[in-house]
């Protein structure tokens, strides 16, 4: 049973640990669509997702984000100032990175330079490709599949274009594992709305 948009938007949090059960194909286009309905520059819709679902691709993946991404993260400290939502972060954070290939779905969200077009900027990008990723994640959330937002990518951007086969004219911009979460779904803990807004003048 899906949720509105508002307890969407306010209670999607990060879900680094996911159940192995498979999600069904038709949910994963529901959220693929919710994506898709984006704004982008000049409506250009210069995005392409990659969904991997098959196993000995995902280990594939998996394997290298093990070995690539994994020694970069900060070890959790035994004692010391941590606070408890920051020490949780961290730890899902190892776990993701540790068993990414076993999350059922890992969309990558890809794209390449179309805009403006005759002269199309690298700069662009991105700003078609976060929004079209927030609304995935967004859209997971409101049918109960839970999400995170990675730059795993970042770490192996080569290798992985090798292994999902991506034409040299697109780049991964956002790296999504997504699944029935362990977690439960909350309000997320944010900077009060009155210390962020300005009225009129910064």
């Amino acid at each position: 049973m899906s949720v509105d948009a508002l307890e969407a938007l306010t209670t999607t949090r990060a879900m680094r640990r996911l159940k192995p059960d498979p999600v069904p194909e038709d949910l994963i286009k529901t959220v693929i669509h919710a994506a898709t309905c984006a704004s982008s520059p000049g409506n250009s819709q210069g995005w392409d997702f990659v969904v991997v679902r098959d196993a000995a691709q995902r280990a594939r993946i998996g394997d290298l984000i093990r070995e690539t991404v994994l020694p970069r993260l900060v070890p959790i400290p035994e004692s010391g100032g941590v606070a408890a939502s920051r020490r949780r972060m961290m730890s899902g954070a190892l776990h993701l990175a540790g068993n990414f290939g076993a999350a059922p779905v890992i969309v990558f969200v890809c794209g390449a330079s179309v805009y403006p077009p005759g002269a199309p900027m690298d700069e662009f990008v991105p700003a078609a490709l976060y929004p079209a990723a927030q609304n995935l994640i967004v859209a997971a959330r409101a049918v109960g599949l839970g999400t995170v937002f990675t730059t795993f990518h970042m770490f192996c951007a080569p290798e992985l274009t090798k292994i999902l086969g991506l034409p040299q004219t697109h780049r991964i911009q956002v790296t999504i594992p997504m699944g029935w979460p362990e977690g439960r779904f909350g309000p997320v803990a944010r900077k009060p709305v009155e210390d962020v807004i300005h009225w009129d003048r910064f």
